[in-house]
């Protein structure tokens, strides 16, 4: 069993890197908006794979149009991890918003003081 969980947490972290290249390579046309792949979760059959997205900056608008762009780019993001990890079945990509990194921003500010939501 732990060889599975070992292989599993391998596979996250390539399919990470792999979509982080991607959109390094080819980004969402929205200025001032850094968009950062922070977890994968793929299933035991390696069909379905989570990609949790970090955005930084921007409305809810710009956010919304930065889904709307992975979403059109999953089948090839689909073929580029077929092809380069060459997987027996290339997982199906679902993404989801990740706000961690921006709830613990604001914890940080609360702490030193300066509550963003008060402004």
């Amino acid at each position: 069993m732990a060889e599975k969980v070992d292989r599993l947490t391998r596979v996250n972290e390539l399919i990470k890197r792999e979509l982080a290249n991607y959109l390094q390579k080819f980004p969402p046309e929205t200025p001032g908006v850094l968009v950062s792949v922070t977890e994968v979760v793929t299933s035991v059959d390696l069909r379905n794979a989570t990609v949790s997205i970090s955005i930084f900056g921007g409305t809810d608008a710009v956010r919304g149009e930065v889904f709307r762009f992975l979403n059109s780019r999953r089948s090839d993001m689909q073929r580029v991890l077929a092809r380069t990890l060459a997987f027996k079945h290339t997982p199906v990509l679902a993404f989801k918003p990740d706000h961690r990194i921006e709830l613990g921003d604001r914890v940080l500010a609360m702490l030193n003081g300066d509550d963003p939501e008060k402004r």
